[in-house]
C-alpha cells in the first residue's frame, strides 16, 4: 500500500448553509407543472416621476412613459446540476485505485443537492426553500430578473449587481460566435453570431440605434433596482462613448442623490492619430439608498515611491530634527535619487518620512475653539471663520488636552503660519483607494472577446459586499463576475443570452482553483484570530457560517485621534519631566541661558565648558528615551484597519467552486404571441420603415417550399411537391413529398411544426406536435426550429410517427442583417451524437463519444465530425429522469479549464487521471442504480444534444 504524504492538500468548497432558494422545476418536470405555473407572469414596474429632476430624452421615450414598464416573467428551468468537488473527488478516487489503496467510497455529493424538506412534494414548485446553489441562466436578463423577483421572492434580496453592457451599438463587436475563437472581425459575415437569443437581443436593442440602446439600459436598470436591498449597490461598466448618457439614465432610475463616485479604470496608454487617446473605461456606482448603503474601505500600496515623495515631503532625522527631502537632496546633490527612492532614507538612515495635515475643522466647540499656545507661540484655528481645532485644546486638572498630547508626542509641525498634524509614512504605509484605478490593464488569459479583468470586478465586490451576500451579473460573458464572487465567498447568479458565453463560463468555473480562506466562524479561524490579535482564543461554538466572514490581515493605523486620546502619554510625560526638568535647569545655569525644552539645540558648541557638554548629552539621551516610550505607547494603542482584500489562506487546502445549476427560460420566453394567440410579426421591423410586414410562419413556409429539408446525407433531401396551411394548434402546414424514386415511390404527408422565432423547442413541444400529427393522419412530423433543448435529442418517434428535427439556418431571421451570406441549406436535420457504451471486465461501464453531426450555420451544412467538433461533454452516470447531474465532465477544446488545479493538486491526482479529462472516452463507472445514464454533448457553437441510455 502506498502511503499518502502528510502534506497532501485536501479539496474543499464553501457552503452557504444559511441561504436558501426556491424549489424551481427541472426541465424534466416541465410537463407535470401546473398550467398557471408554466405561463409567464406580467410584472409592471412604475415609471419615474418626470417632475422630480432633469432627464435625458430620446426617441420613443415619451410614449413609453405613458404606461408602466411591463415585463413577461416566465419560469426558469434547471438544465444541469453541477458540483465541481464531485468531479475532483472522482479523479482522486481513480488515482487511489491506480495506487492500489483501500477503495474508500466517496460520498455522493448530489444525494442532497436540493435539500428539499422531508415529506415535501418535489413538484410543488416555488412552495419550498431548498439548499442554495449558484446559478447560470440562459435568457434575456430583463425577463430573468423579473422572474427572479416575482416568482422566487428575490425582490430586495440582492446586495450587488455588476452590469457590463455593450459599450456601443455595433452588433459584431459585442458577441462571440464560437468557443474556439475570441476573434471577431467587424464586417465579416462568418463571424456574426447566429444564436437566436443573441439575434433577438440585437434586433430588439439596436433597431433604433442609440435610442433603442438607452431604452434597453433603462428597462434593465429599472428591474435591477427592484432586486437590490436597501443597502445594495450597482456598478455599470461603460466606455467613453456613452458614459454621459448612461449617467443621465441612472440618475433618472436611481435618483441623483444615490450616485456614488465615478470610477475611472486605466486600460492602456499612448496616443494614436491627431487626438489624445482615451486611456480609461468608466464604472458608474449607484446605490439603492445612499444613506443605507453598505460600503467597505479598501487600501492599496503606493504605486511607486515617487508618489510617496510627493505626499510625504518632510523628514524627521534620527536626532529628532525636522527637514525635507528637497533640502537633503540639495545638500547631497542627489535630488533625482531621493525623489524617486525616498524610502532609502528610512531603510538605510533611520529617518522617518512624514507630512503635515490640516489641524482644524469647521464648527464651534467649547474646548476646541480656543487659541492654542505651542512652543511659545499663539495659534488661532480660524475662529473668525468659524473653525476650531480637530482635538481638545483645554487642559484640565485631571488630564491633558488632545492638542497638548500631540505636542508632547512631537506630533505637531509648525508651518508657515499654522501648526499641522504630523503623520508619519510608517503610521500606516497604505493609502485609501481613490476613484482612479491604475495598474489593471486587460484580462490575462482572455477566453472571451469582451472579457473584463478580474481585479476590477473584485474591487467592486469587495467595496460593496460581505461574504455570503448575493451578486447578480446580467451580462455573464466569460463568467468573470461569477468567478470573482465564488473566490470571495459571495453567492452569485449570472445571466446571458449567448450559449457560447455560458459554455465558456461553465467550463471556467468548473475547473477553477481558489484559495481556501480561513473562516472566522471555525476553530481554525478562532485560533488564527487569537494569534493575529494577541488575545486568548474564543471558546464560542462554531458552525462554519460564511456570513461571519474570513480572518483578515490587518495593518496598524496611527491617527491623530489615537495620540490625542491616549491618556498614558500623561503618565509618561510626568515621569520623564521629573528627570528632564532638573537637567534643563542645570544646563541653563551652566550656560547662563533661559532655554525652553524646544529651544535646546541638538549640536554643541566647542566653547561650552565640560559640565555643560555632559549635561547636554544626558538631557538629549533622556529626551530620546522619553520619545521612544511615547512612540511605543502610541503604537500599542494604534487602531487596526482590516484589509478586506487580504484574508488569511489555509495553504493545506485548495478550494473548488461550490454547487451551481445551469438554467434557461421556458420556451414561452420568446414566443411572439398576442392576446389572441396569433403570432406577432417582428421579422423586418426597421428604424424608419413601418410598412406592412410578412409574418414569420408565412416566410418560413415559403422558404421551406422552395428549399426543402436537407437530411444528413446529400441524397436524402426532402423536396415538397405541395405545401398548404393546416388549421392545427401546433401543426401549421401540410407538406407532400415523394418518398423513393419518382416512378415506384409513394407520396407522403408531412405535418409541419414551426418553433418560435427567438427561442428553443422543448421535448414536450415535439411530443404534443407528434400527437397532433398522428390525430391528423400524417405520415411524418417535420419540426423546424433554430434550437432544440438537449432533452429533445433522443426523441425521434412517437408511435408510428417519425419525428424529423430540422435546424433552420439563422439567415432566415437575419435577412436584414445578413444579405450577403450566400446560398445554403435553410432546413437541415440535426444529427444525434454517436455514442458507444463500452462494458468493462469488472462489470463497470465506459462511454465513448465517437462524434456528433455539427450544423455549420455559415453554410447550412451538416458536417459529420469526430470528437474534434466537441467543446465538452458530460455524463450523468445515474440519471433519475428528474435532474441531470454532471458526474463526469470532459473538455476536448484547446483551452484546459483545469490547468490551475493540475498544478496545485499534482501530488494528489496523478497525470493519468488528469489526462482523462481531455478524452473522448470516459473513466469507468459503476452501473447505475436507476438503470439509466445520460450523455450531454456541447459543440463549440454552444449547441447541446443529450442522449439517454438504459443499462440492464
Amino acid at each position: 500500500m502506498t502511503k499518502r504524504h502528510p502534506g497532501f492538500k485536501t479539496v474543499e468548497t464553501l457552503k452557504h448553509e444559511d441561504a436558501t432558494r426556491k424549489n424551481i422545476p427541472t426541465v424534466e418536470y416541465q410537463s407535470v407543472m401546473q398550467k398557471n405555473e408554466q405561463d409567464p407572469i406580467r410584472v409592471a414596474y412604475e415609471r419615474r416621476n418626470r417632475d422630480l429632476d432633469p432627464q435625458l430624452v430620446w426617441r420613443g421615450k415619451d410614449e413609453q412613459d405613458w404606461s408602466d414598464l411591463v415585463v413577461q416573467a416566465p419560469p426558469l428551468y434547471i438544465q444541469e446540476k453541477v458540483h465541481p468537488k464531485a468531479l475532483i473527488n472522482d479523479l482522486l478516487r481513480a488515482t487511489k485505485e491506480r495506487e492500489h489503496e483501500a477503495g474508500t467510497l466517496t460520498p455522493d455529493l448530489f444525494a442532497d443537492f436540493n435539500g428539499i424538506p422531508k415529506g415535501a412534494d418535489k413538484t410543488e414548485f416555488y412552495q419550498h426553500d431548498q439548499n442554495w446553489s449558484n446559478r447560470m441562466i440562459l435568457g434575456d436578463s430583463l425577463q430573468v430578473m423579473a422572474s427572479l423577483a416575482e416568482r422566487e421572492g428575490l425582490r430586495g434580496k440582492v446586495q450587488c449587481i455588476y452590469f457590463d453592457p455593450p459599450y456601443g451599438i455595433t452588433f459584431n463587436s459585442n458577441f462571440q460566435w464560437s468557443t474556439t475563437s475570441k476573434k471577431v472581425d467587424d464586417g465579416r459575415i462568418d463571424h456574426i453570431t447566429r444564436e437566436p437569443e443573441q439575434v433577438k437581443a440585437f434586433r430588439d436593442t439596436w433597431r433604433d440605434g442609440i435610442h433603442s440602446y438607452l431604452t434597453y439600459l433603462r428597462d434593465r436598470l429599472t428591474v435591477a433596482r427592484d432586486l437590490l436591498t436597501e443597502s445594495g449597490s450597482i456598478f455599470v461598466q461603460i466606455g467613453d462613448e456613452n458614459v454621459h448618457r448612461i449617467r443621465a439614465v441612472m440618475d433618472e432610475v436611481f435618483g441623483p442623490n444615490n450616485a456614488g463616485d465615478l470610477l475611472l479604470v486605466k486600460k492602456k496608454g499612448g496616443q494614436k492619430g491627431r487626438f489624445p487617446e482615451a486611456v480609461n473605461d468608466y464604472i458608474l456606482w449607484f446605490f439603492k439608498s445612499k444613506q443605507n448603503a453598505k460600503t467597505k474601505q479598501l487600501y492599496e500600496e503606493f504605486l511607486d515611491e515617487s508618489e510617496i515623495a510627493r505626499d510625504f515631503r518632510f523628514v524627521r532625522l534620527p536626532s529628532g530634527q525636522d527637514t525635507s527631502i528637497a533640502e537633503i537632496a540639495r545638500l547631497e546633490g542627489n535630488a533625482s535619487l531621493l525623489k524617486t527612492k525616498p524610502l532609502l532614507l528610512q531603510r538605510e538612515r533611520g529617518c522617518s518620512l512624514f507630512k503635515s495635515e490640516n489641524s482644524t475643522s469647521g464648527g464651534y466647540r467649547k474646548n476646541q475653539s480656543i487659541i492654542f499656545d505651542y512652543q511659545g507661540r499663539l495659534f488661532d484655528p480660524g475662529l473668525k471663520k468659524g473653525n476650531c481645532w480637530k482635538h481638545t485644546a483645554v487642559d484640565t486638572d485631571v488630564e491633558l488636552s488632545g492638542m497638548r498630547r500631540l505636542a508632547i508626542a512631537n506630533r505637531l509641525y509648525i508651518g508657515k503660519n499654522q501648526i499641522g498634524l504630523v503623520r508619519h509614512f510608517s503610521d500606516f504605509g497604505l493609502q485609501p483607494i481613490s476613484n482612479w484605478w491604475d495598474g489593471f490593464g486587460g484580462a490575462p488569459d482572455q477566453v472571451y472577446v469582451v472579457q473584463t479583468n478580474e481585479r476590477i470586478v473584485e474591487r467592486c465586490l469587495l467595496l460593496a459586499t460581505d461574504p455570503g451576500d448575493l451578486v447578480i451579473d446580467p451580462t455573464c460573458g466569460s463568467g468573470t463576475t461569477a468567478t470573482v464572487a465564488e473566490q470571495w465567498g459571495r453567492r452569485w447568479i449570472t445571466i446571458d443570452t449567448s450559449r457560447v458565453a455560458l459554455a465558456l463560463a461553465r467550463a471556467r468555473i468548473m475547473g477553477a482553483r481558489y484559495p481556501f480562506f480561513i473562516l472566522a466562524d471555525s476553530r481554525e479561524g478562532q485560533l488564527k484570530e487569537a494569534g493575529v490579535s494577541s488575545t486568548a482564543p474564543s471558546s464560542q461554538p462554531v458552525r462554519g457560517n460564511i456570513r461571519h466572514g474570513f480572518v483578515y490581515q490587518r495593518r496598524a493605523h496611527i491617527t491623530s485621534a489615537v495620540v490625542a486620546n491616549n491618556a498614558e502619554i500623561d503618565v509618561i510625560w510626568n515621569k520623564w519631566q521629573a528627570i528632564l526638568e532638573p537637567l534643563r535647569e542645570k544646563l541653563n545655569t551652566a550656560l547662563k541661558k533661559q532655554w525652553q525644552e524646544w529651544e535646546i539645540p541638538r549640536a554643541t558648541d566647542k566653547a561650552w565648558p565640560g559640565p555643560a557638554l555632559s549635561l547636554h548629552g544626558d538631557w538629549w539621551q533622556q529626551r530620546i528615551a522619553r520619545q521612544k516610550e511615547i512612540d511605543a505607547s502610541i503604537a500599542a494603542k494604534a487602531d487596526h484597519e482590516y484589509l478586506y482584500d487580504k484574508p488569511y489562506p489555509d495553504n493545506k487546502k485548495v478550494r473548488v467552486a461550490g454547487p451551481f445549476t445551469v438554467e434557461s427560460l421556458s420556451p414561452h420566453r420568446m414566443l411572439g404571441v398576442d392576446e389572441n394567440d396569433e403570432l406577432i410579426d417582428t421579422l423586418k421591423q426597421d428604424s424608419a420603415d413601418y410598412s406592412a410586414k410578412q409574418s414569420f410562419p408565412q416566410m418560413i413556409l415559403e422558404n421551406l417550399k422552395t428549399a426543402g429539408v436537407q437530411q444528413a446525407h446529400k441524397e436524402d433531401k426532402i423536396t415538397f411537391t405541395a405545401l398548404a396551411p393546416w388549421p392545427g394548434y401546433l401543426v401549421c402546414a401540410e407538406g407532400r413529398y415523394q418518398e423513393g424514386d419518382a416512378e415506384s415511390g409513394s407520396e407522403k404527408r408531412a405535418a409541419i411544426f414551426i418553433g418560435p422565432e427567438y427561442g428553443t423547442v422543448q421535448r414536450a413541444d415535439l411530443v404534443s406536435a407528434a400527437r397532433e400529427a398522428g390525430d391528423g393522419g400524417f405520415d411524418v412530423l417535420i419540426a423546424c426550429a433554430f434550437n432544440y433543448e438537449a432533452h429533445a435529442t433522443e426523441f425521434s418517434k412517437l408511435g408510428r410517427i417519425p419525428v424529423l428535427k430540422a435546424r433552420m439556418n439563422a439567415d432566415l431571421h437575419m435577412a436584414e442583417d445578413l444579405k450577403n451570406t450566400g446560398k445554403g441549406n435553410l432546413f437541415v436535420i440535426f444529427g444525434e451524437p454517436d455514442i458507444t457504451l463500452l462494458p468493462e471486465k469488472d462489470g463497470r461501464l465506459r462511454v465513448k463519444v465517437n462524434g456528433v453531426d455539427v450544423f455549420k450555420p455559415q453554410t447550412g451544412e451538416v458536417i459529420s465530425h469526430g470528437a474534434d467538433g466537441i467543446a465538452c461533454w458530460f455524463v450523468d452516470t445515474d440519471y433519475n429522469e428528474e435532474s441531470f447531474f454532471v458526474r463526469h465532465a470532459y473538455f476536448l477544446g484547446a483551452n484546459d479549464p483545469y490547468s490551475a488545479l493540475k498544478m496545485t493538486l499534482k501530488a494528489e491526482i496523478d497525470p493519468e487521471a488528469w489526462a482523462t479529462l481531455n478524452s473522448d472516452t470516459s473513466r469507468p463507472f459503476d452501473k447505475p442504480k436507476s438503470g439509466r445514464i445520460a450523455v450531454k454533448v456541447i459543440n463549440h457553437l454552444g449547441d447541446e444534444v443529450m442522449k439517454v441510455f438504459r443499462v440492464n
